[in-house]
């Protein structure tokens, strides 16, 4: 969003709705400044030497293994790690072995919410609409837990990620409503992320360092 240079009102109030949501402008746009403004940092945080990233990932890992079980029917939707996000595919791996079903999130269309297609080790993959890999033949399904990868995280468990808005478009829109686990590397935590209307908080958060949220 860029700042206001015209003055009066539109005829079309449809400017002042976002996903369907009636948005102050000036409070929205401020929103996203605040958001950019720490996402940059946050991500620039977490640039780490190997053997750190190595130990923060089993750490969560660890913490997965605690309030998650992968068994014969239960789907869950994981991700395909990109820009220095935690690399959960040794857990995907030993959760599909386990029975699991496994889920990638996968961007039909910019402005349409995602859909979580059908994974599992070796599957055929392909480029997606942003250049991540997604499955080729990987039917859709709705998952029975989320697990989101977090940038950064409140006090209230509402998520900071990429700033697609891809998360909070999709999980507004499943029913039956999945348990949403955020997962991410400890020093992302912030006071608040001033949710907006759209914003869907996370049940259950997991840190690096071993912390635990719930809702």
């Amino acid at each position: 969003m860029e700042d206001d240079t015209g003055g009066g009102s539109s005829p079309c109030y449809a400017h002042l709705l976002v996903d369907g949501h009636p948005v102050d402008a000036g409070t929205a746009r401020d929103v996203a400044r605040f958001r950019r403004a720490e996402r940059a940092r946050l991500l620039a945080a977490r640039t780490m030497p190997s053997h750190e990233r190595e130990r923060a990932t089993a750490g969560l890992i660890e913490g997965l293994d605690r309030i998650v079980a992968p068994k014969p029917g239960v789907t869950i939707a994981a991700y395909w790690p990109i820009r220095g996000e935690p690399d959960l595919r040794p857990w995907m791996a030993k959760a599909h072995a386990a029975g699991a079903g496994i889920l990638l999130p996968v961007v039909v269309d910019k402005t349409l919410p995602l859909e979580f297609c059908a994974w599992s080790p070796g599957c055929p993959m392909t480029r997606g609409i942003w250049n991540i890999p997604v499955p080729v033949n990987g039917g859709a399904r709705v998952p029975d837990i989320v697990i989101a990868p977090l940038v950064g995280i409140d006090r209230d468990l509402y998520r900071l990620g990429n700033g697609g808005g891809y998360y909070d478009r999709t999980l507004a829109r499943l029913h039956p409503q999945p348990r949403i686990v955020g997962l991410g590397f400890a020093g992302c935590d912030l006071p608040s992320i001033y949710p907006m209307p759209w914003d869907v908080p996370m049940d259950e958060v997991i840190l690096s360092d071993g912390t635990h949220s719930k809702r």
